[in-house]
């Protein structure tokens, strides 16, 4: 306790100093405050046919005032026009030292950002020119200039990356197909512990947070990763990395004030406790307002959330490195909802719901160095977290270990290998909406892995061989192989292929659910629904890429990749009859749906990407994304992912630490299947704008305006909507101060 007091005695120094309340009372001369308690509670939704379970006590809002949302946002659009304009008039006192723990772009040269090493692709650090897969590296130079203030908005900028907002909290999320509400073909891990849900094969991403200054990198695999990461690494993954609490020494302070951000602000110290043993706490809160309905009016779906954490991180030689860390979370969001109802009134009803969640997790490494070519790491952790939705309420406890070790064997191999063991205890409280049974399952999972990077060529020539072995409780021994030769014929040229199979484990809602779509009033009255089944087989893809990398100049890097996969067992909910029904009550015709192995097909397409160093203080950076889905029988959901979607990015660094920054992103149309509001929609292009400016070494002042092009415009629908959420045009002010 004593050790914990020390650790927290900083922060609370920290926010009782007047510092903290003059930078406070400066921002808000620049921003609105919110205009009273805003939104209501109205607060996030349960799920899709293939949902989360989850519930607080129900809460219903009132209906938004429509107009209130928009007149406040041209309020802050107005306020933070002359912010921005109040930057650039002082640019001209700046301290011209003034970098802190930015870089100008003149020092990051496009080999240096090739030459970056990742670690999701072969679990060791390689380079990423020379990571045989599709990997895109989000920097933390690239977060900071960004202005996004929320993982899902940050993994846009990815090349080939599928994000939709479908509202304030929620969000569509995939690679190389199969966007979804609750999309299940993406593994999400966030410093080696995996936030992936068994319930219905997701990532609750309204759950997901954390100070983004201290981020190291997010690492983006496009393509499977299944050889080294499991099972659900199907079309990709997506390593969330932070830095070590020696890298963040000192005092952050961070306030964003905006249109939506209500304020959000985050404190974090980092200090010392003995020789080589770092520290670092921090405390996060943000209240976000929602978006908008499709007629102008504040949609209620608001989201807030608190949050803290501590991390250790000890070296007490230099062979030996040892981490602790743990988060806890609590939060709410909303939204409305359709709710079917058999009772009078019988129909599919609209539902304002406060969504409340809440968790945490402890997780401890050990790393033993035995060599530059040996090292043994040794993990554990446990992860807690509860969705309490209005009408249904999701548990799951998570405990995991995994050992890893990597050897040489001679000259000419490099070896990996490692096992682990997972329990998942599962609990949830159904509604009329969607019930588990059992309600709640322990779910084993056990694992063992090897691959090894052949040298064929010395500097030439690579083959990486490997494979995943997997049991677990609900399909028995999974296995899945992979194939990657890598090819270097110059220093400036990389080709790669790869050739690999991957495994999505059913959810419980696809094995043991019971989801209650909708409800027509009649004599007797309709229900339709989708059943689970018990006997569901594994999804299954054959996945083939190639792909080149070529520096033509010094000051150009280009990225091709295609590929093509072959999926089969993919599992939908198919019509399965029906007939008469008396539980639930009253009598009623059930139109029976079964979740089934019902397609197969296949996706194929290409991804470009590149960077281009202009001038030495101005960089841009675009990609190209051309996609195609086939399956048999033809389904509506080949629809729901782009076509065709395009980026580009500038950053331009001027005098007087004045830095500005662009991006533009064109994706095609979609058509979204699920839920009742159905239909396409529409290509759109957004357009985001952004100013920072550095005054001292410890103080940073920036502007940004999001979605500039249009009012609102929509992404992708609900699963459950009672009216369709689109997103506004949005703008914001930030102050970070290090001290």
């Amino acid at each position: 306790m004593k050790t914990i007091a020390v650790i927290l005695s900083p922060i609370r120094n920290v926010i009782r100093t007047t510092r903290w309340r003059t930078a406070t009372r400066l921002f808000s001369l620049a921003l609105p405050r919110r205009r009273g308690e805003g939104r209501g509670e109205g607060l996030r939704a349960s799920a899709q046919v293939a949902a989360p379970l989850i519930r607080p006590a129900a809460t219903f809002s009132p209906p938004p005032r429509r107009g209130e949302g928009a007149r406040r946002r041209a309020g802050v659009v107005a306020r933070a026009t002359a912010l921005a304009l109040l930057l650039a008039g002082a640019a001209g006192a700046a301290d011209p030292s003034a970098r802190a723990d930015s870089r100008r772009l003149a020092d990051l040269s496009i080999e240096e950002l090739m030459n970056i090493s990742v670690t999701s692709v072969a679990k060791k650090e390689t380079k990423l020119a020379d990571s045989p897969a599709a990997i895109s590296v989000i920097t933390q130079e690239d977060i900071r200039r960004s202005g996004l203030t929320s993982l899902p908005e940050l993994l846009r900028t990815v090349p080939g990356l599928e994000v939709a907002r479908v509202s304030g909290n929620q969000w569509a999320i995939s690679a190389r197909g199969f966007n979804d509400q609750f999309a299940n073909k993406l593994l999400v891990l966030v410093d080696g512990r995996a936030i992936y849900t068994p319930i219905f094969g997701g990532v609750f991403w309204n759950a997901q947070d954390m100070v983004l200054e201290d981020l190291d990198r997010i690492e983006v695999i496009r393509g499977p990763g299944a050889t080294l990461w499991g099972a659900n690494a199907v079309n990709g993954v997506i390593n969330i990395t932070t830095k070590s609490a020696q890298a963040t020494q000192g005092t952050l302070i961070t306030t964003t004030v905006g249109t939506e951000d209500q304020p959000a602000t985050a404190i974090r110290y980092g200090g010392q406790l003995g020789a080589n043993l770092f520290y670092r706490a921090y405390v996060k809160y943000f209240n976000r307002e929602g978006q908008l309905t499709s007629a102008g009016a504040d949609a209620p779906d608001a989201w807030s959330a608190t949050r803290g954490g501590l991390r250790l991180d000890w070296e007490p030689t230099p062979e030996h490195q040892f981490t602790l860390q743990g988060d806890y979370y609590s939060g709410t969001a909303g939204n409305q909802v359709n709710q079917p109802s058999l009772t009078s009134p019988t129909g599919t009803l609209p539902s304002n719901l406060v969504a409340h969640n809440r968790g945490g997790n402890v997780l401890g490494r050990w790393t033993r160095t035995f060599s530059d070519t040996s090292q043994l790491t040794v993990q554990t952790y446990y992860d807690h977290f509860k969705q309490d939705e209005g009408f249904e309420t999701a548990r799951q406890d998570t405990f995991d270990f995994d050992l890893q070790h990597r050897f040489a064997l001679g000259e000419r191999h490099d070896l990996v290998w490692g096992a682990g063991y997972r329990m998942t205890q599962v609990g949830t409280d159904g509604s009329f909406f969607v019930t588990l049974t059992p309600a709640g399952r322990d779910l084993s999972l056990f694992n063992f892995f090897l691959q090894d990077e052949i040298t064929l060529v010395t500097d030439r020539l690579k083959l990486t061989l490997g494979s995943k072995f997997e049991h677990n409780d609900l399909n028995g021994l999974e296995v899945q192989p992979s194939a990657r030769l890598l090819w270097t014929p110059t220093t400036k040229q990389t080709v790669w292929a790869a050739a690999s199979r991957a495994i999505r484990t059913p959810s419980l809602i696809a094995r043991d659910g019971r989801v209650n779509l909708s409800a027509f009033p009649g004599a007797p009255p309709t229900l339709v629904t989708a059943f689970g089944d018990p006997n569901i087989e594994a999804e299954e893809v054959f996945a083939y890429e190639l792909g080149y990398r070529i520096d033509p100049v010094p000051k150009l890097s280009l990225d091709a990749t295609a590929f093509y996969n072959v999926y089969d067992g993919v599992i939908e909910p198919v019509a399965s009859g029906g007939g008469l029904e008396a539980t639930p009550a009253p009598l009623h015709v059930l139109s029976r749906n079964r979740f089934a192995n019902s397609h197969a097909g296949e996706t194929y397409g290409a991804e470009l990407a590149a960077r281009w160093q202009v001038t030495d203080s101005w960089r841009l950076t675009g990609s190209y994304t051309w996609f195609k889905m086939r399956l048999l029988p033809t389904a509506a959901f080949e629809l729901e992912s782009p076509q065709q979607q395009l980026q580009l990015r500038s950053d331009l660094d001027l005098s007087h630490n004045v830095e500005l920054s662009g991006a533009a992103y064109y994706v095609d149309q979609v058509s979204p299947q699920t839920g009742v509001v159905r239909g396409p929609v529409s290509a759109y292009v957004r357009l985001d704008l952004g100013m920072t400016w550095r005054p001292t070494k410890s103080l940073e002042l920036s502007v940004h305006g999001q979605n500039l092009l249009d009012n609102q415009h929509p992404e992708f629908y609900s699963f459950r909507p009672a009216d369709r959420t689109e997103v506004a045009r949005g703008v914001l002010g930030k102050v970070t101060w290090r001290f």
